[in-house]
């Protein structure tokens, strides 16, 4: 009996010593127990400094205006004719007192009368659009000129009537200029148009 009492009280000193040695549930002798570092996000990069490049060219802007119609007058050149069509340009001056600009088409149609009044369709575009063309005093833009032989069309859809000349939009204008040229449009709508027109170009 002797011998089991001293057998279980030395096993209480053990588990004794055993219980000093340890601390609370999840710690160390050293401090609390963790797990391994959270591994860490990358870097965001930095916001870039410029716009990335679109490949377009950069806008400048020069100060040049563009020309309005109290600064020009028009005017046909370079007649030719060939496969039912009259061929000509018509020319934009600058007849004002400062360098200006033109960019793109003109809008073109025929008018007759004291009244100006239109005769048909306007001038359709044809090709693409063009870049601006500076003109100083005195300078000139040209566009190409196509105006169809209308007796190639039947009367009845064409419906011809004289025409006493060319009314004439300068590109972003809402004013226009007359071009005096006789000749014979459709009061109707032709199947194949009456007139086309080119974009500006320096002459």
């Amino acid at each position: 009996m002797t011998s089991t009492r001293h057998l279980t009280a030395t096993a209480l000193a053990v588990l004794a010593l055993l219980g000093g040695c340890a601390g609370p549930a999840g710690t160390t002798p050293d401090g609390p127990v963790t797990g391994p570092s959270p591994t860490s996000a990358p870097p965001v990069p930095a916001a870039p400094t410029t716009a990335p490049s679109t490949g377009a060219p950069p806008v400048t802007n020069e100060g040049v205006d563009r020309c309005t119609t109290a600064e020009l007058t028009g005017s046909l050149a370079d007649g030719d004719a060939g496969a039912g069509s009259r061929f000509a340009t018509l020319v934009l001056t600058n007849t004002g007192t400062r360098t200006c600009e033109l960019t793109g088409f003109p809008g073109v149609s025929y008018v007759t009368g004291d009244d100006g009044r239109q005769v048909g369709p306007a001038a359709a575009m044809d090709g693409e659009r063009g870049g601006p063309v500076r003109l100083g005093v005195g300078g000139s833009a040209g566009a190409a000129l196509r105006m169809v032989d209308v007796a190639n069309y039947d009367p009845a859809v064409c419906v011809p009537t004289p025409t006493t000349g060319l009314r004439v939009y300068p590109p972003g204008d809402t004013a226009s200029l007359f071009v005096r040229v006789a000749g014979t449009g459709c009061a109707g709508t032709p199947p194949g148009g009456q007139l086309g027109v080119r974009t500006l170009a320096a002459r």
